[in-house]
């Protein structure tokens, strides 16, 4: 069943989760063509000074990407964030993201990310800004709380609604909590009890069956899928066959995953150039490759391929090798 936020409706309740370091153009274009429904464009600083970064600017490129766009933002200052989203509505957003829910120390360092969740005045204020600011819908992702004493998901998932937030993403965890222990689907199931907009649920989400329970015990409108969908970006697909038949999908071909390998590598090299591209793809590479124990008789060469063609041509070798069983499939 699909959900909308605004007047956009997305064509199931699968989300991919905006990751800074992952989720570029060429990630989400893959994971669109995989069965994501929605895909969030990763973290973009408020700061205007940063703007004219080559960074930033290929984070604003949204060229040839399925809409609607949408662009998340960070900061914690409510005039900078309000100029942040108009500025990025004018370069193509359709949907401004506001992150109150990163961990990372760098973020929380510099009043950002789940460290505003400590200040439901200042989360108020940056709310409301940022809604007046543009004629975009506005949607925000949280945290369970800034740590296990003083969880306030509830507290400001009603904030949100009040100040015209038109979609709310929990992760099921506090800040304190990082990425350890089990997601508070029990947490997020009172939020979506509390609120009238739609809720997305993440945290742990990493099996079609996993999908299926997370949507069912929360009541949410969608889920949002991480980390797993590095290594399996065709999770998405499997999710959406089970949610859809109460069947487990077959687990793509060797051929399909080498295929849809490939085609990621070129859009990568094409999206940043073929030097960086080639450093980029080594993690993408580690991720969908790694998991398999005979990526080990390889992965010293291929993490030092320095040109597209040799990266290439040693995936390619890869998988000629592994189809004709020259390395052994034993881990």
């Amino acid at each position: 069943m699909p959900f909308s936020i605004g007047p956009y409706r997305f064509e199931n309740r699968l989300v991919l989760a905006p990751m800074a370091g992952v989720t570029d153009r060429p990630f989400r274009q893959l994971c669109r063509s995989l069965g994501a429904g929605m895909t969030v464009s990763e973290m973009i600083s408020s700061r205007p000074d940063l703007r004219q970064s080559r960074k930033t600017q290929l984070r604003l490129d949204h060229q040839g990407e399925p809409g609607p766009v949408i662009v998340q933002i960070a900061g914690g200052i409510p005039e900078m964030m309000a100029h942040a989203a108009a500025y990025n509505v004018d370069h193509g957003a359709q949907i401004i993201d506001i992150n109150m829910g990163c961990p990372a120390k760098k973020v929380c360092r510099v009043d950002a990310g789940s460290s505003l969740l400590k200040d439901t005045s200042l989360v108020r204020a940056i709310l409301e800004s940022v809604v007046r600011a543009v004629p975009v819908p506005v949607t925000l992702k949280i945290r369970t709380g800034w740590c296990r004493r003083t969880r306030n998901a509830l507290e400001v998932a009603r904030i949100a609604e009040d100040c015209g937030i038109q979609a709310l993403t929990v992760h099921g965890r506090t800040r304190e909590d990082k990425f350890s222990g089990e997601a508070e689907y029990a947490t997020i199931r009172r939020v979506k009890q509390s609120v009238g907009i739609p809720v997305i649920a993440n945290g742990d989400i990493n099996s079609a069956k996993k999908a299926k329970m997370v949507l069912d015990f929360t009541a949410t409108d969608a889920i949002m899928v991480g980390r797993v969908a590095q290594q399996q970006p065709w999770i998405f697909h499997q999710m959406e066959h089970y949610l859809n038949t109460g069947q487990i999908a077959n687990e793509p071909t060797d051929q399909q995953k080498k295929t849809w390998l490939l085609d990621h590598l070129k859009n990568l090299y094409l999206f940043y150039g073929e030097f960086q591209g080639v450093q980029i793809a080594r993690k993408h590479i580690n991720w969908q490759l790694g998991q398999s124990g005979a990526y080990r008789h390889v992965k010293t060469a291929l993490m030092q391929a320095t040109t597209a063609d040799n990266q290439l041509g040693m995936v390619n070798i890869y998988f000629e090798q592994w189809f004709s069983g020259r390395i052994a499939r034993a881990s």
